[in-house]
């Protein structure tokens, strides 16, 4: 499932003849137990800021309205999907954002194209490392003990403070039960609300985002590639000291016309970047969108 924001100067649709010309696209991928909504009133002020632009929000799979799909959940079958969803509108996109567990989604895009991506294209690697995934302890720090939390939750409940209540009283803060509660939705036969994701599915990808290693891309960028990883200044994943200076090394021997690696810290910030400090993170994108055309 999918949400297109366009600016008012798009005038291109799914429906459109081959002479309609295909505008500047950028695909926004959320992290583990979010959905596309998380990035909505972000992409509405890009599409007001760039309004030449579209903008592409995707449910993942096993998430949001795209909970019911078949096969292996990881890291790589989400890429896979996203691809696919590409291909089917005929897009190709020129900017690829992925928040966390989106971010490696992102990178294993790039690295499974079956045919190179628009060149140059930007990728951007929102608080998340390409290999070993080093989560902070305790409580809301960890997404593993999330996902146990919500394990211990009725599939319906009767409302939303039944949420705010249980996830608070299991020690989670109240803006992370906050954020739980925009994964219910009114079910068909009661006026009870169920969750709209696969909590099964969702433990795999998790376990897939740490277990996946793409550090060999960021190694090896392919030409016309350019890789932008931030680093919230508050990450509740730590970045060690090795995956900041690897990605240094990288920065330094991304040679190939085009290619590059960029680290960025985004200050006064922690994981959840786009709610953290909305406005230093548009701060940081929009550079993006003004080299490319």
């Amino acid at each position: 499932a999918y949400d297109l924001v366009q600016g008012p100067l798009v005038r291109w649709s799914e429906a459109r003849d081959k002479a309609t010309p295909e505008p500047p696209t950028a695909v926004f991928l959320h992290g583990i137990l979010g959905c596309r909504k998380n990035w909505a009133s972000f992409a509405r002020r890009l599409a007001k800021e760039f309004p030449a632009w579209q903008f592409l929000l995707v449910d993942l799979r096993c998430h949001g309205d795209s909970s019911l799909m078949p096969g292996s959940h990881t890291v790589s079958s989400s890429a896979l999907d996203v691809l696919k969803l590409l291909g089917k509108l005929r897009l190709t996109p020129r900017i690829l954002v992925g928040h966390s567990f989106g971010g490696k989604v992102v990178l294993s895009m790039i690295d499974q194209a079956a045919k190179p991506l628009a060149r140059p294209v930007q990728a951007w690697i929102l608080d998340a490392t390409p290999g070993e995934i080093r989560a902070g302890g305790g409580g809301e720090d960890h997404p593993a003990e999330l996902i146990e939390a919500l394990r211990r939750l009725p599939a319906q409940v009767p409302s939303r403070r039944v949420v705010l209540n249980s996830l608070t009283d299991f020690g989670f803060s109240e803006e992370i039960a906050k954020w739980m509660t925009t994964n219910l939705k009114p079910a068909r036969d009661s006026s009870d609300l169920f969750w709209t994701f696969d909590l099964n599915g969702i433990s795999d990808m998790y376990r897939s985002y740490e277990d996946t290693n793409l550090w060999n891309l960021v190694d090896n960028v392919p030409e016309g590639v350019h890789l932008n990883f931030l680093r919230a200044e508050r990450s509740l994943h730590r970045w060690a000291h090795e995956d900041i200076q690897r990605i240094d090394d990288a920065e330094a021997s991304a040679s190939n016309e085009g290619a590059g690696v960029d680290l960025h810290v985004l200050e006064d910030s922690g994981h959840w970047v786009h709610a953290d400090n909305p406005d230093g993170l548009f701060r940081t994108l929009t550079p993006s969108f003004n080299t490319i055309q």
